[in-house]
């Protein structure tokens, strides 16, 4: 399994933590245009002014059945405003869905990388023991017959203990990522052995271009969607100044062939004391506004800051990786193949062969683990510029 393969049924499993945001997205949809409708009509039916002496209907001029319907309009624009407001929080949701499935993509890569490391470090501490376990065998044999001391057999047999020791603590980290990755790709799929070879990841773009386009980055694209909804709420307070109303219109049917009533009325709200209502809602409104903005200027200062820093560990780790590479590398196995020439021919001690050879293990893993790094930082920076596979 490629990490790439990884990553496709990562997204493609329906992880519960991206279709929330669909479905509040398509929830917010329909809000939207009812939020946006005028309220139901009202039935008014009634009997009035009737007498209560005789209970005769056709006794009093005025009395009468009536029949009406009311509709309210409520203030100035405030049903299109609402409209908008749910638009943008539905837009908001959507952008937090974007999101989540960049978060999904980067956590992949990284479990997936982590997973690739632990398992070779599993394969060069097997390595290594083996050449130790040789060095206490040849020891051993040394020892038995008085050639060699006490002491190099203990140390040798210490340092096969620390191997194995090793060895545990590798296996408690693969199954720690197994676990990470079967979250993400399911436990059926993350049991199947993963590709040797390392992964290429995507060329990240040019640092400024990443910058220049943190505006439009998910997590900006929440951040704007609740401005947009702060800016409704604004257009709303202010619609609060209005007077609703709201249209009367009846019909009273009279007996004794008298003639019949038609009435229509319209009932208007009057927004004079507005001091504690309407002042205090719009204030809070603007308020709450501003706060939104501070919170987007907020995240591309997060944004900002994390590229600064992961854009400054891919140079460095790739600095790294080369300078391993070029030398480090060769000349730990230099230091080891001389260690064990001058071991065998007694110019220098055992505990000068174990260092050069754990050192030739610790080299190797640290290369693997600088390969890692590099590699996660490079997915943090496709990350950041918003990059899907």
């Amino acid at each position: 399994m490629t990490i790439d393969g990884a990553v496709a049924i990562a997204l493609g499993a329906n992880d519960p933590t991206v279709a929330r945001f669909a479905e509040r997205a398509s929830a917010l949809d329909d809000r939207a245009v009812s939020d946006s409708q005028l309220p139901d009509p009202q039935l008014r039916v009634g009997l009035q002014n009737f007498p209560v002496d005789t209970f005769d209907f056709e006794q009093e001029a005025m009395t009468q059945v009536q029949v009406g319907v009311r509709q309210s309009f409520p203030r100035g624009k405030t049903l299109s405003k609402t409209r908008e407001r749910r638009e943008a929080e539905a837009i908001g949701q959507r952008a937090s869905g974007s999101l989540q499935e960049l978060q999904i993509v980067l956590d992949t890569r990284t479990a997936w990388l982590d997973l690739y490391y632990w398992l070779g470090a599993r394969e060069t501490v097997r390595e290594s023991r083996e050449v130790v376990n040789e060095l206490v065998e040849v020891i051993q044999t040394s020892f038995a017959v008085g050639v060699q001391s006490n002491q190099d057999l203990l140390r040798a047999e210490l340092e096969l203990s620390l191997l194995d020791d090793r060895a545990v603590e590798v296996e408690r980290q693969i199954d720690a990522r197994l676990a990470d990755l079967a979250r993400l790709i399911g436990p059926e799929h993350a049991r199947r052995a993963i590709d040797d070879a390392f992964p290429g990841l995507p060329a990240p773009p040019a640092r400024q271009l990443i910058e220049d386009g943190l505006v439009n980055h998910p997590s900006s694209i929440v951040e704007d969607a609740v401005i947009e909804v702060r800016e409704s709420d604004v257009e709303i307070a202010k619609q609060q100044y209005r007077p609703g109303w709201s249209l009367d219109a009846g019909y009273g049917a009279r007996g004794g062939d008298r003639a019949d009533f038609a009435s229509a009325m319209v009932v208007l709200d009057i927004p004079i004391f507005t001091g504690k209502r309407q002042d205090r809602r719009l204030s809070a409104a603007k308020k709450e506004r501003a706060a939104a903005r501070f919170d987007r200027m907020a995240t591309l200062l997060e944004l900002k800051k994390a590229l600064d820093r992961t854009y400054a560990d891919w140079e460095r780790l790739d600095a790294r990786v080369d300078l391993f590479e070029r030398v480090v590398v060769d000349r730990a196995s230099a230091n080891a193949e001389a260690a064990l020439d001058g071991y065998q021919n007694q110019v220098s001690d055992f505990a000068e062969l174990v260092r050069s050879q754990l050192a030739e293990l610790d080299t190797e893993l640290q290369l693997r683990r600088l390969r890692v790094e590099h590699a996660k930082a490079q997915s943090q920076l496709l990350y950041l510029a918003g990059e899907r596979p």
